[in-house]
């Protein structure tokens, strides 16, 4: 990234007294890098450098950028936020590690001191990256809202354990106690409460002398201190307050609290101050350092090609299974809840045409409406049904099919897992419901499966190997923990890799190398296409009304099998059931005889059937002589004996049928209800439109309207792309330089009616005719200009400009505030002011 024209470079000062100061001194890759990990920093762009610092230091932002740290750079962070502002790098080191030569706490783990010195300056450079930490080495200073989310205190030890400072600890204390306590730690008394707060400090921060006085304390009030020092720093006593002193105590937690050892947090408990703890700690903030990841270990190792072959024969799977789901909510479009959502009656019907459990075919609902390949039809009653995009994607090779719904799967925020949990108020929450979407899910997702490509091809690692990785990684990213005690992460783990072998990116627990190629950002479809199952088009029919799909079958073949027979076994072969309802679903579909007849001679290894072809003959002589029409319905038949035997037939007394004419009766009932009767009565009517003429119906004929796929609940703002970027640091930077520019006067000096430009910051002032000659000597000299401005809702505002031109009361110049150029009216500029350096 260049800096633009006329820019000046910042130099970098030697002891940058604000992080505007730092910031300022960062070159334009540097800040760029900044606003990328941190993009909640561009809405909207800030103005200039002063704004951006002061963006920095807010609460919301800044625990955003926390919560994307690792666990050893976040260590880094807890113990800088322990220690005074301004600690230098050699004593951070020394409370990440505890000193060289004091014996650590028995309780405390090995630190690897050559580790935490190794690791010690990438994170501090991340700190500064992200502007969570700035000054020099010798003296680093967190951002005002990092130390206040993780300052230890009483009513929040954080991940530390510690508690507040002794100064913190004694806030409201009266002098007469304080010198109490001085006197009980064998301090002389001092002039007034800051220096008596200086000198308990100072002495339980000498290592020394504060061991001599631990030396006199009785065992008991030891074992106290024991059972606080690793955290919570408080513990409940009765009458904390009360003013006891080192001649009165009796009880161990007296004697404590008579020299300041433990000090009152509230009128029932007391607190370890936080130098104290430091102290018995062995001067370590933390009881386990990090400074290194833990190492991923593969519990077992496939063979990579059966790894491959396995996932790739679950990936045809999982389309094949998709597409099944919605063409039978195609026919049969479940309802939409009230609330939003997939009843469970419907769920479990769906689990039964899949033939899985609840669960699993929950995962293949959500995958599917995540995939927009179904969506509510938005109709009166509304319903779940395939939307066009789904008649589109079946035209797709399979391979092309696989990777939307992969690629779905691993950017939705929605969580199948969760489907029948309780929520908030008890109640089980359903598929396809409001309440599915969590924005760790994509995170989460992408990080078991980038911890699986680590791996070496056809290694495997369980959740229990995961888990400890994705927690240093992410340490404030868990989620809620959940009545099981697990939080969220824990059980997305395990879902993820459950549904990772549901969908085929992993084969036998291992990551395909298709699924590699999809997380490296390549075109995995040549790497999967050879590897799938060949469909066939062709299958077995047999004697008795059965087909046998020996393999996976081409799109139409099966879409045209499953019109005119139900399956009735799935497996390694499919076996298809001709029946007379299948049939006649076919002819309703528009099919005749001779089109089934000659269908299932096309695509069978063997001839038709004696028993299927009088079948199909048998129900397509029965097929529409009855014709069910709109009256609220009507029957007609040109056959009034077959007439007059439905009319006489009890089971059609719900329809109250009447005669109209010797080949027509009248229902009550609408068409849908007197076609369904009929069927259940052994008839085969069929429908019949305005004209007279047989309706024909698609099974695949109910679609929603166009319908987008479900947007991912956003995690924060979107990564900004290159172009903004640039723009961004090209606004901020000509923003802070009218910001910062140094004005010198260049009209007539102030005097009566003509006062010149303040140098408090104010806008500059200039009478009208000097402020018109000097903007027309900038134009002839090029010269660059401070002028204040009012604009027409009377918004006052200082910018540095580029005259160009002057003409018809309007000034043409480069605006370095906005960065275009703009017009000014000349009546609105209150005067003039020449930039002291403008090179």
């Amino acid at each position: 990234m260049t800096a633009p024209q006329g820019a000046q470079r910042p130099t970098r000062a030697a002891t940058p007294r604000t992080l505007a100061e730092e910031l300022r001194a960062r070159s334009d890759e540097a800040l760029a890098c900044l606003l990328r990990a941190r993009p909640d920093l561009l809405n909207p762009v800030p103005s200039d450098l002063t704004q951006l610092s002061a963006r920095l230091s807010s609460r919301a932002s800044a625990l955003r950028a926390l919560e994307r740290l690792d666990r050893f750079t976040l260590q880094v962070a807890e113990a800088l936020a322990a220690a005074p502002d301004g600690t230098s790098e050699a004593t951070l080191r020394t409370l990440l590690a505890g000193p060289a030569r004091v014996k650590p706490h028995p309780e405390a783990d090995p630190v690897d001191r050559a580790a935490v010195v190794d690791a010690l300056p990438q994170a501090i450079g991340r700190l500064r990256d992200q502007a969570l930490l700035w000054g020099p080495d010798s003296a680093l200073r967190l951002v005002i809202a990092v130390r206040e989310a993780l300052a230890p205190s009483a009513a929040n030890p954080g991940r530390t354990g510690l508690g507040p400072t002794l100064a913190d600890a004694t806030v409201g204390m009266s002098p007469a106690r304080l010198q109490q306590l001085l006197a009980g730690a064998g301090l002389p008394p001092t002039p007034d409460p800051v220096t008596a707060v200086a000198a308990l400090t100072a002495l339980l921060t000498d290592r020394k002398r504060c061991a001599a006085l631990l030396a006199e304390a009785p065992p008991a009030a030891l074992g106290l201190l024991e059972r606080l020092v690793w955290g919570p720093p408080t513990g409940t006593v009765p009458d904390a307050a009360r003013q006891v002193t080192a001649e009165q105590a009796q009880s161990p937690v007296e004697w404590l609290l008579a020299r300041g050892l433990l000090l009152p947090s509230s009128p029932t408990s007391v607190v370890l101050p936080r130098e104290l703890a430091l102290h018995l700690r062995g001067g370590r903030t933390h009881r386990t350092v990090e400074p290194v990841r833990p190492v991923l270990e593969p519990s077992a190792h496939r063979d990579p090609e059966a790894v491959d072959s396995a996932a790739a024969g679950q990936a045809y799977t999982a389309v094949r299974t998709v597409e099944e789901l919605l063409e039978s909510w195609g026919l049969q479009a479940p309802p939409t809840l009230r609330a939003g959502g997939l009843g469970v009656r419907d769920l479990k019907r769906a689990a039964l045409t899949l033939e899985c459990s609840e669960p699993t075919a929950a995962f293949w609902v959500e995958l599917a409406y995540g995939a927009g390949l179904l969506a509510p039809d938005g109709e009166v009653d509304e319903r779940w049904a395939p939307t066009p995009a789904y008649d589109a994607w079946l035209q797709e090779p399979t391979a092309a099919r696989w990777v939307l719904l992969a690629e779905s799967w691993l950017a939705a925020t929605r969580v199948a897992g969760l489907t029948g949990s309780a929520d908030a108020k008890g109640k089980p929450r359903a598929a396809l419901g409001p309440e599915l979407d969590r924005t760790l899910a994509p995170h989460v997702r992408r990080a078991v499966l980038g911890l699986l490509a680590e791996l070496s091809p056809g290694a495997l690692a369980p959740a229990e190997g995961l888990l400890p990785v994705l927690r240093w990684q992410r340490p404030l990213r868990g989620g809620a923990t959940g009545p099981d005690g697990r939080d969220l992460r824990e059980h997305l783990t395990e879902w993820t890799l459950h549904e990772t072998e549901l969908l085929g990116i992993t084969g036998r627990g291992a990551l395909s190398g298709p699924a590699r190629a999809l997380l490296a950002g390549e075109d995995p479809v040549p790497a999967l296409e050879p590897l799938l199952p060949r469909p066939l088009d062709h299958v077995i029919l047999q004697p008795d009304l059965t087909a046998i799909a020996p393999g996976p079958l081409l799109t139409p073949l099966a879409q045209a099998l499953a019109l005119c027979a139900d399956v009735e076994s799935k497996g390694g072969a499919t076996v298809y059931r001709f029946g007379a309802e299948s049939v006649r679903r076919a002819l309703d579909a528009g099919r005749t005889a001779a089109d089934l007849q000659a269908f299932l001679a096309q695509h069978s290894r063997t001839p038709v059937p004696q028993p299927l072809a009088y079948l199909i003959d048998d129900v397509a002589r029965r097929h529409g002589v009855l014709r069910v029409g709109a009256a609220s319905s009507y029957l007609r038949c040109d056959d009034t004996s077959l007439l007059g035997e439905v009319l006489a037939d009890r089971r059609t007394a719900e329809l109250r049928l009447r005669m109209l004419a010797p080949t027509v009766l009248a229902a009550q009932a609408g068409p849908e209800t007197l076609l369904s009767v009929l069927r259940a009565m052994g008839y085969a009517p069929a429908a019949e439109s305005a004209e007279g003429d047989v309706v024909i119906t698609r099974p695949d004929s109910h679609r929603t309207p166009p319908r987008g796929a479900p947007v991912p609940v956003p995690d924060g703002p979107s990564r900004p792309d290159a172009a903004l970027l640039g723009a961004a640091v090209r606004a901020i930077r000509q923003g802070d330089r009218a910001a910062t520019a140094v004005r010198r006067e260049t009209v007539p000096a102030a005097g009566p009616g003509r006062p010149g430009p303040t140098a408090d910051g104010r806008l500059p002032r200039t009478a009208a005719a000097d402020t018109l000659a000097a903007l027309q000597t900038a134009v002839l000299l090029g010269e660059r200009m401070w002028i204040g401005y009012v604009n027409a809702e009377g918004l006052a505002s200082q910018r540095v400009v580029d005259p160009v031109k002057v003409e018809g009361g309007f000034v043409t110049a480069y605006d370095h505030l906005s960065d275009e150029v703009r017009t000014f009216a000349l009546h609105r500029i209150t005067g003039v002011a020449e930039v002291e350096d403008s090179a």
